[in-house]
């Protein structure tokens, strides 16, 4: 499996820290200060998850010199849906002009993590020769839940997309090393509970727009997954039978600037060694990981051959992590 082409795009407007300050009530400079952020995307009303997600997808088609029609399979990896019914898949499909194309689109979701699952999928599928051309999108609009009374679980967060283009290839390029572990004994660390099945607003609308907005206990995951961490990674590379120092770039989920800094300090890579874009993106939700393996693409950070460690945590609470060759 072989990166043939990527793409990412943000929103028109974006919003800085000193405006996140005065929507928190907060003093000039305490949102950088705590948060090491600067700005991040901000989606406004006629800007959807499809509507950014097809952009980036029409990028990454573009920089692997392929048509819409070339490809064999879209997936959309969202963390949040732009609807519950149907996929977001679907309306991106029509949105690149396939949606009479028959070419099949789905959803895959695992929250921050939904575009490394998705990644592991194809590299299946294209391994036992069911796709030769697929096209993965991730984009999410996360300020259509955010609760600035809560700023842990607010301020940090971004919006927008980002796609890869994945064909089946001879040679070093694909996946060498895949792990996923679930924690649902702590599923309530990030949660989003309303636009489900459970909560009925026809039964009790305002208990359903309370529950609309995002809820994170930031030191908990954190914790949670600090402790489960070590382990996890020993796995991994067991499994690929190599080292870190084997690991030309890791590409982290952009999940805070703590997390960031935290996990540098436990794989010991020097800055340089590692993908960091948060101070002006944010936490994109599943859009996060592509953004900054774009980023590293475009560039000019990875050649081919290169060992990519592409890894994180999402809501679950999952940890997720791949060693994926360029």
């Amino acid at each position: 499996m072989r990166i043939a082409g990527s793409g990412a795009t943000r929103p028109r407007a974006s919003v800085s820290s000193a405006e996140i300050d005065a929507r928190c009530e907060r003093p000039a400079g305490w949102t950088a200060a705590h948060f090491a952020i600067q700005q991040r995307g901000v989606a406004q009303a006629d800007e959807t998850t499809s509507q950014l997600a097809a952009a980036a997808a029409q990028a990454a088609l573009d920089a692997a010199g392929w048509a819409a029609e070339d490809i064999d399979l879209l997936i959309s990896a969202c963390g949040v849906m732009e609807q519950p019914i149907p996929g977001t898949a679907a309306l991106i499909q029509r949105r690149l002009g396939l949606g009479g194309s028959g070419i099949p689109a789905f959803d895959v979701n695992a929250t921050c993590l939904s575009f490394l699952v998705a990644l592991d999928l194809i590299a299946m599928g294209m391994r036992v020769g069911r796709w030769r051309r697929v096209l993965l999108v991730s984009a999410d609009i996360a300020s259509a839940a955010l609760d600035f009374s809560d700023p842990e679980a607010s301020v940090i967060f971004g919006d927008g997309a980002a796609a890869v283009a994945l064909e089946a290839a001879d040679g070093p390029s694909g996946l060498l090393a895949y792990r996923f572990e679930t924690y649902g004994e702590e599923a309530d660390l990030c949660r989003l509970e309303a636009g489900g099945t459970r909560l009925r607003p026809r039964d009790d609308l305002q208990g359903f727009l309370d529950l609309a907005r995002f809820q994170m206990d930031g030191p908990g995951v954190f914790r949670a997954a600090a402790r489960r961490f070590p382990k996890f990674l020993d796995a991994l590379l067991t499994e690929a039978n190599i080292e870190i120092a084997d690991i030309d770039l890791v590409v982290p989920h952009q999940a805070s600037a703590a997390a960031l800094e935290h996990l540098r300090r436990v794989l010991r890579v020097s800055p340089d060694r590692m993908v960091n874009i948060f101070a002006d993106h944010g936490n994109q939700i599943a859009a996060s990981m592509p953004s900054a393996l774009h980023a590293a693409i475009a560039e000019g950070r990875v050649t081919r051959g290169d060992r990519l460690l592409l890894v994180g945590t999402a809501a679950g609470l999952s940890l997720g992590a791949a060693i994926l060759q360029y």
